[in-house]
C-alpha cells in the first residue's frame, strides 16, 4: 500500500516539472527584441527578423539639422561659380591690361598691377546679353592698393559697347579718372572705319565680289 502512494506522488512529481524541449520551447518564445543598430557601433553581422525598428522621429530630427548645412554648401558652391566665370571674362582681363598701361594708374599704384587677394572677388553685374556691365574689384601695386571700377553699356542690341566710367578709388576714398586719357576701349569695341572708294573702285568691287553668270 505505501509502495503505490509512492509511486503514484513521484509520477505527479515527474509531469509537473516541464521536459528539456518545453523549456527551448519557452525561452524560443520569450526571446527579447534586439535593440536597432546606434551610431559608432560595428557592422550588422546577423540580421533578425524581429529585430526593433528605429526611430522615425530622431531621423527626421537630424535631417532637419543636416538640411540648411546642405543648402549652405549649395548656395557658397553657386557664389563662387557665378564669381570665377566673372574673373574669366574678356571684360575682366582687358580692364586689368588697360590699367597696367595707363599712366595715371602707374603713378599711383606702381609697377606690377594684379589684384588684391589671391582669390578675388569681383563684385557687380557683368550682362553682356543685355548690355549692361558694372564691376568693381580691388587692385594692388609695388606702391599702393585702389580699386577699379568700369561700367559700360550696349544702347541699341546690335550696337556697340560705350564706356561710361572707368576709375580709381585711392585708399583715402579719392577718385582718379583713367577716361581723361582716352578711351582705350573704344578701339577694342569699335569697329575699323573703312576707307572711302571712288565710283570706278567702288563698281569694281562689286563685279568682285559676286560671280559673273556667263551670257
Amino acid at each position: 500500500m505505501l509502495s503505490r502512494i509512492t509511486q503514484r506522488m513521484a509520477l505527479k512529481r515527474a509531469l509537473a516539472r516541464p521536459s528539456p524541449c518545453a523549456k527551448g520551447r519557452a525561452q524560443t518564445q520569450r526571446r527579447s527584441l534586439t535593440s536597432a543598430p546606434r551610431p559608432g557601433d560595428g557592422p550588422l553581422m546577423e540580421r533578425r527578423a524581429d529585430r526593433e525598428l528605429p526611430d522615425v522621429q530622431t531621423s527626421r530630427f537630424r535631417w532637419s539639422r543636416t538640411f540648411p548645412i546642405f543648402l549652405g554648401i549649395v548656395a557658397a558652391t553657386s557664389i563662387a561659380i557665378f564669381n570665377y566665370q566673372k574673373l574669366s571674362s574678356p571684360v575682366v582681363e582687358s580692364t586689368l591690361y588697360a590699367l597696367r598701361t595707363n599712366q595715371r594708374a602707374r603713378e599711383y599704384l606702381g609697377d606690377e598691377i594684379y589684384f588684391k587677394a589671391q582669390i578675388p572677388w569681383i563684385s557687380g553685374e557683368m550682362n553682356q546679353l543685355h548690355g549692361r556691365i558694372d564691376i568693381k574689384f580691388n587692385v594692388k601695386g609695388t606702391k599702393r592698393t585702389g580699386v577699379m571700377r568700369f561700367a559700360s553699356f550696349r544702347p541699341t542690341p546690335r550696337g556697340m559697347f560705350e564706356t561710361t566710367e572707368w576709375s580709381l578709388e585711392t585708399e583715402d576714398g579719392k577718385v582718379i579718372d583713367l577716361l581723361e586719357e582716352g578711351d582705350p576701349f573704344r578701339a577694342i569695341n569699335g569697329r575699323a572705319t573703312e576707307p572711302e572708294l571712288d565710283d570706278d573702285d567702288a563698281e569694281d568691287a562689286k563685279v568682285r565680289g559676286f560671280r559673273q553668270m556667263p551670257k
